[in-house]
């Protein structure tokens, strides 16, 4: 229930204050998926720079230099992690050999006390979860497919994660969780964010939103790097579900992770786990569900719809109310 957004501008034509615009406007837009925190990542002078404060972020500030190429960001809703620690908030500065790289998870990863356990990665202050994605790649020595191969199929859990090195290289790597790519060829632009919804919201804010775009395909187990000069490759990785790892999810007693994350997060949005539970035994998907959370009037006509339809049978102890 986090959210990644940035943008790689290689051609350098759009002005810099609609590029700061479109910042703010994604981070802004951003807050549906998490308010606990927010940060972005960019480059200056070749070197790494975090800003991330623990508060929401339409009242953070970004403002980052005016020859930035690239921004990676991301807003935080906490799972694990005391948010007002501000290291455990993302994105995190990392090393692997001599390549400093920033780092976003949006997602949850369950094995992260396991991999501890086992001596795979060093204890840390940093108590969230997605920092064991960092010290996986940290210990590869290097930030390339390989090593990123290597951490996608090590981590266990629902993720997509973005990385920004210090060449102004941003990868992409799409576990289950959803992304949204758009690139804006005539202006020399690649836009990111979790949910077309944020994408639009963005969009509109800036004007961005007139011009022509192109969706790049990013599906599971895809490693996509995007280079300063907006040069796209691309790599694979075997993305293993939930239900390989554990058979219980298999059961009709339990829900997958992510559907697990709705339930306990939905009363953040003043939504009852009861109507969330319904929408998912209606068999809305968890991404369908997470868009009635930000969108109350689609919730209570959805609702609406479905205990009109079976208000008796689908769900035990609802009644029909109009």
């Amino acid at each position: 229930m986090c959210a990644l957004f940035g943008w790689l501008d290689y051609k350098g034509i759009i002005p810099k204050k609609i590029l700061k615009k479109l910042t703010q406007a994604l981070a802004n837009a951003a807050e549906e998926r998490g308010t606990d925190a927010a940060g972005i990542s960019y480059i200056k002078d070749s070197k790494v720079i975090v800003y991330k404060r623990p508060r929401a972020a339409h009242l953070i500030r970004f403002n980052a230099p005016d020859n930035t190429k690239a921004i990676m960001g991301h807003t935080r809703m906490a799972t694990q992690g005391d948010k007002k620690h501000n290291y455990n908030n993302h994105p995190f500065s990392c090393v692997a050999g001599d390549t400093a790289f920033a780092f976003a998870h949006n997602g949850v990863l369950w094995n992260d006390k396991d991999l501890r356990k086992k001596g795979l990665v060093p204890e840390s202050h940093i108590e969230t979860d997605s920092y064991v994605a960092c010290q996986l790649i940290e210990q590869q020595g290097r930030l390339d497919f390989d090593s990123l191969k290597y951490m996608a199929e090590t981590v266990e859990g629902n993720f997509t994660f973005t990385a920004l090195d210090q060449h102004n290289s941003l990868y992409i790597v799409k576990g289950s969780n959803p992304m949204c790519l758009l690139h804006f060829e005539a202006l020399g632009i690649y836009i990111y964010a979790s949910t077309e919804s944020i994408m639009k919201n963005a969009l509109k804010k800036t004007g961005l939103h007139k011009f022509d775009a192109e969706k790049v395909e990013v599906v599971e187990g895809d490693i996509l790097k995007i280079d300063e000069n907006g040069i796209v490759s691309r790599a694979e990785f075997e993305y293993i579900t939930a239900s390989s790892h554990f058979g219980w999810y298999n059961s009709a007693d339990y829900y997958p992770i992510h559907e697990e994350l709705l339930l306990a997060y939905c009363g953040c949005y003043g939504v009852d786990s009861d109507d969330v539970e319904l929408l998912l035994d209606y068999g809305y998907t968890p991404d369908e569900v997470e868009d009635m959370l930000v969108d109350t009037n689609l919730l209570h006509e959805t609702l609406r719809a479905i205990r009109f339809e079976d208000c008796e049978n689908i769900y035990e102890g609802y009644s029909c109310a109009f």
